[in-house]
């Protein structure tokens, strides 16, 4: 057997064996009087954009697409919502101090100013979270005028 293949054999094996690692794709029930949009009530149209830009990594309302099974890509996906879901979770906002909640709207108006957020790598395979200028400048207004600053 070449050196060749030898070498793609191992690469195989080692991705067969990644693929019994999965992420954990639980997610908590969702109460609805914790949860951001039912508390704060925002327009349907601010409503979609925060469902479709957001929620998927800030909120236990993640929808896991096929191909979060495919290892290290899955790794890759789990790490970004655990992050997102530590930085912030909309599911849990009720839970939030009052100057917590004030400060991570500031970090929504931020992050969304500088287009930090919604991440291009989330973008790519979600288009429907690609928010046009017009979007962003609404989902901006909306922030700051439940409190999220200027």
């Amino acid at each position: 057997m070449t050196k060749k293949k030898i070498v793609g054999l191992v690469l195989l094996g080692a991705f067969v064996v990644m693929q019994f690692f999965q992420i954990d794709k639980t997610t908590q029930p969702v109460d609805a009087t914790q949860d951001f949009i039912a508390l704060m009530r925002p327009n349907p149209e601010v409503e979609k954009i925060l469902r479709d830009a957001c929620y998927d990594c800030h909120s236990q309302q993640t929808v896991y697409p096929f191909y979060t099974y495919i290892n290290p890509l899955g790794w890759w996906i789990g790490a970004h919502v655990r992050n997102g879901r530590k930085k912030l979770d909309f599911s849990r906002w009720a839970s939030y101090e009052p100057k917590k909640q004030a400060h991570k709207l500031e970090e929504c108006v931020e992050y969304t100013v500088e287009k930090k957020m919604p991440l291009a790598s989330y973008t790519w395979a979600h288009p429907e979270a690609k928010l046009s200028e017009g979007h962003r400048q609404q989902l901006v207004n909306w922030f700051k005028s439940i409190g999220g600053g200027g």
